[in-house]
């Protein structure tokens, strides 16, 4: 953890997440279970993402761990593969992460077994997070991260287990948008000491619609059960320039662990960066429309495309 400690002492600390919709997205995922079995069949794939998303500026090369837990294996009957998921997850996060002096992050998340009301439960919740986290210990990271948790004490179970002494940091990620997310900043920032994490999903939510599973689209009949929630999000996708004004105003509030989750793609994370004042190896390819052919101000632009231009 003193490595991250370090970095945000230095300045803020950028986190890519989102692995799970952008697998979803490339067929190598099923939405619903939202299991990681990409992590298996497909190695070579994430080692790619998490370097497209530290290309972008990401500080953190985050093991794709989430939802390879024991109750969600079990959901689609490859619980014999619980270990051996998560050892090659975090192996893979290792490895990209040395190559660009990255820090590496476990990660474990909500159970889905957690009731309030059912001690019993509790237990259970404590042995899944007890297995990920020692799997992410052996394996080096420089601290997990325990996300899209509910319950507050399922995240102090999490906690516990991670970390007897505290959290590093602590704040949002998931569900809710930036239009939605950035006005609970505030009150996190005045009640906490610390550092302040906020990572949305790059979707327009709502103050009537203030998640994105909440989200409806009433101008498209044809999407089953009507819930856009999770494959028919793309009318309401954020803009980059929207994810990097988010980090802007929620830096300025005082958040210092900055990112994106779950719909997230490198040009989000590029933005978000360069809001931040960094220019990472992504910034090389960042829009520059005094060179398009028709809408350029560039000398060698014809003046017979921008005079059409005005008729696109």
């Amino acid at each position: 953890m003193s490595k991250l400690l370090d970095r945000l002492a230095a300045g803020p600390v950028i986190c890519a997440e989102g692995y799970l919709f952008e697998f979803e997205r490339r067929g190598y995922l099923q939405a619903g279970a939202f299991v990681p079995e990409v992590v298996l069949e497909e190695p070579a794939l994430v080692a790619d993402l998490h370097r497209q998303f530290v290309h972008a500026g990401s500080d953190v090369v985050e093991a794709f761990t989430y939802y390879a837990h024991r109750e969600k294996l079990a959901l689609i009957g490859r619980e014999g593969d619980l270990e051996l998921m998560n050892r090659q997850a975090l192996k893979i996060a290792k490895e990209v992460a040395a190559e660009h002096d990255s820090l590496v992050a476990g990660n474990i998340c909500n159970t889905n077994i957690y009731e309030p009301d059912d001690p019993a439960t509790h237990g259970l919740v404590r042995d899944m997070f007890t297995e990920q986290v020692a799997w992410a210990a052996e394996a080096g990271v420089d601290f997990v991260i325990a996300e899209t948790i509910s319950y507050a004490q399922e995240a102090l179970l999490a906690l516990e287990v991670i970390e007897d002494a505290g959290a590093a940091v602590v704040g949002l990620n998931c569900m809710r948008g930036p239009r939605t997310m950035l006005p609970l900043l505030g009150e996190i920032r005045d009640a906490c000491q610390g550092h302040i994490a906020a990572l949305p999903v790059p979707y327009r939510t709502t103050e009537a619609e203030p998640t994105f599973s909440a989200l409806t689209d009433p101008d498209c009949d044809v999407i089953p059960d009507d819930r856009p929630f999770p494959v028919a999000l793309d009318p309401f996708t954020c803009n980059r320039y929207e994810m990097g004004a988010f980090a802007k105003a929620a830096h300025d509030m005082g958040v210092t662990y900055l990112g994106v989750c779950c719909g997230a793609g490198p040009h989000h994370i590029r933005s978000v960066a360069e809001a931040l004042g960094r220019t990472p190896p992504a910034s090389r390819f960042s829009a520059d429309m005094s060179r398009h052919a028709y809408f350029g101000t560039n000398e060698r632009i014809s003046s017979v495309n921008q005079e059409y231009s005005s008729k696109l």
